[in-house]
């Protein structure tokens, strides 16, 4: 509906479908996903409508720390946009730094969508976020929103959706990808 190809690749098939979310969760390797996000990234380089200078990478809540390591891991990204994603602060896989500890790889512009009641990341969390993106030098814009907490464009949710804090949000990463991915 906005100009986009698409590419959603299934970070938890490294598990058995039926397993429990939590063993996904304990189990998360940031390795792993890596491997997955680049191929999904030259899924997309290789499409013919695609062109390759012009992709960018987003993520919700597990997807926004994905996004974070996406941007750390693959410099053609050409945009990162974050939707509240926590555990960046968090090691996860054997020999892997925590996510935070590899801004100074991320090569492309970052927003980020934080609720100001969310208690992963909380705003502190996000703070750290911002810190570690402005020490390593990376151009970012965060917007963080009172009355919001976790999951707010989560629009099947009553309780945590929050319709005018979503449509803004929306609105402005629409934009972030238009000025950076054209």
């Amino acid at each position: 509906e906005n100009g986009y190809a698409v590419a959603v690749p299934f970070i938890f098939h490294w598990w058995p479908k039926e397993a429990d979310i939590q063993i996904k969760r304990d189990a998360f390797r940031d390795d792993w996903t890596a491997l997955d996000l680049k191929a999904a990234f030259d899924h997309l380089a290789a499409q013919e409508n695609v062109k390759r200078a012009g992709i960018g990478i987003v993520g919700h809540c597990w997807g926004g720390r994905v996004a974070w390591i996406g941007a750390c891991n693959n410099p053609d990204y050409e945009a990162c946009a974050i939707f509240y994603g926590g555990r960046v602060k968090a090691q996860m896989g054997p020999g892997t730094p925590p996510a935070i500890e590899l801004a100074s790889n991320i090569k492309c512009p970052v927003a980020g969508f934080f609720g100001n009641e969310d208690k992963n990341p909380s705003p502190e969390d996000v703070d750290d976020y911002d810190a570690a993106l402005t020490a390593a030098g990376v151009p970012h814009e965060f917007h963080r929103y009172d009355g919001a907490g976790h999951a707010f464009q989560s629009f099947g949710n009553a309780e945590l959706y929050r319709p005018k804090v979503s449509e803004d949000a929306w609105t402005k990463v629409l934009a972030f990808f238009e000025k950076n991915l054209g």
